[in-house]
C-alpha cells in the first residue's frame, strides 16, 4: 500500500556515504534504491557499500501505521534475538539523529529469498501459486515451526516490548491499546471494531499461563524464504509479550483474509484451521487455549491497521475525505463473519 516517493536519492546516496565513513572506513554506497513508493510503516532503502548488499529501515513519521513506532525497540529485539541464534536480519548500527534521512534509522544486513505476497495476495497470484502443494505444506509448516522457537525464546533482557503504559501484560493491556489506538487511527468511526471491541471486553478470558514472547506480525508474509527454508523473518513493530494463542490466531486471521479477500478458496496444500491447530499443539508441547478469542482480537486488529491505512489514504488526498475505505474495507469484512460466528 503506498505513500508518494519524497526521497531524492543522489541526496541520500550522499548522506549515507558520509555516514558510512568511520563504520566502513573507504566505503562509498556503490548502488542505492529508493523504490518509487514504499509501504506505510517504515521505510526501506537497499544499498551497496564495500562490497556488501544493506537495508536501511527508516522510521516513519507522517505515514505511520501504529501510535508509537517504537523503532528502537525493534533495532535492539533484532539485535537480541539475533544472538541467540534466530534467523532474523544482522543489525550493524542503530542511528537516532533524524537531521540525515529524516528521522532514525537503523541498518542491516540484506538476506536472500522471497516472501509470500500481500499485493497480490499469494493464494491469487506469485510465486507462491507456481509452486507444488507438498511445498506449499512446508513453507507454511515451516512458519509454524520458527514461530514455535519465538515463543520458546526467554523473556528475560527483552522485558522492554511489554507494552505496560496500557496495563498489565497480556489481554487487559492489548485492549487497552486497542482502543487507544482505534481512536487515534481514523477521524471517524469504524462500528465493527467498536463492536469487537465490546464483545472482547465482555468475554475476556484470564491468562493463567506465563507470558510468551510474541512476534506480533505472525504470517508467512513477513518471512523470506530461499527453496522452501526460512532466511529471514521480518517486521518486529507489534512485537509484545503475551500468549501464544495470539501469535498463531493473527497467523490464520491473516492467511484466511487473504485468499476470502479475493473470493478464492485456499491453495492446496495448505492445512486446514484445525490441522494447523493440531500441529501447533504438538510444536509448543501444550492445548491451544481460548484461540477463538484470539481470532476475534485479530479481526479487531486488523480492522484497526486497516482503518489507519484508509485514514492516511486521505492524508496523502489518495482517495476523498468520505470515502468508506477506513470502516467498510475487506478486514472489516472477514470481521463481520467472524463476530457471525461466535
Amino acid at each position: 500500500m503506498p505513500v508518494p516517493d519524497q526521497r531524492d536519492p543522489a541526496l541520500t546516496r550522499e548522506v549515507l556515504t558520509r555516514w558510512l565513513d568511520g563504520r566502513l572506513p573507504g566505503a562509498t554506497v556503490e548502488h542505492l534504491e529508493t523504490p518509487s513508493s514504499s509501504g506505510f510503516s517504515a521505510e526501506t532503502l537497499i544499498f551497496r557499500a564495500g562490497g556488501a548488499d544493506y537495508v536501511a529501515k527508516v522510521a516513519p513519521t507522517g505515514h505511520q501505521i501504529f501510535p508509537e513506532p517504537r523503532f528502537a525497540e525493534q533495532y535492539r529485539v533484532l539485535r537480541e534475538l539475533r544472538a541467540r541464534g534466530l534467523k532474523v536480519p544482522e543489525v550493524f548500527w542503530y542511528e537516532p539523529d533524524p537531521s540525515l534521512l529524516g528521522a532514525p534509522f537503523f541498518v542491516m544486513a540484506a538476506c536472500p529469498g522471497l516472501a509470500p505476497s500481500d499485493m497480490p495476495p499469494y493464494h491469487q497470484a506469485g510465486w507462491v501459486t507456481e509452486i507444488s502443494s507438498a511445498e506449499r505444506a512446508a513453507l507454511w509448516d515451516n512458519g509454524l515451526r520458527a514461530m514455535a522457537e519465538i515463543h520458546a525464546q526467554p523473556t528475560e533482557g527483552l522485558e522492554y516490548v511489554d507494552q505496560t503504559a496500557y496495563g498489565p501484560t497480556g489481554l487487559v493491556q492489548r485492549l487497552d491499546y486497542y482502543e487507544h489506538y482505534l481512536h487515534w487511527s481514523y477521524e471517524g468511526k469504524v462500528p465493527l471494531a467498536e463492536r469487537a471491541l465490546e464483545w472482547l471486553r465482555a468475554n475476556r478470558p484470564e491468562e493463567q499461563r506465563t507470558p510468551s514472547l510474541l512476534w506480533g506480525d505472525s504470517r508467512i508474509g513477513n518471512i523470506l524464504f530461499v527453496d522452501g527454508e526460512i532466511s529471514a523473518i521480518l517486521d518486529w513493530e507489534m512485537v509484545t509479550l503475551g500468549q501464544p494463542e495470539e501469535d498463531l490466531a493473527w497467523y490464520l486471521y491473516l492467511d484466511r483474509h487473504h485468499y476470502t479477500a479475493v473470493e478464492l478458496p485456499p491453495l492446496e496444500g495448505f492445512p486446514t484451521r484445525e490441522q494447523t491447530v493440531e500441529r501447533y499443539e504438538e510444536l509448543l508441547g501444550r492445548p491451544m487455549e481460548n484461540l477463538r478469542y484470539y481470532e476475534v482480537l485479530s479481526g479487531l486488529k486488523f480492522a484497526v491497521v486497516m482503518a489507519r491505512i484508509g485514514q492516511l489514504f486521505i492524508n496523502y488526498e489518495l482517495v476523498p475525505p468520505d470515502d468508506p475505505f477506513p470502516h467498510t474495507n475487506t478486514a472489516t469484512a472477514l470481521l463481520a463473519t467472524v463476530l457471525e460466528e461466535l
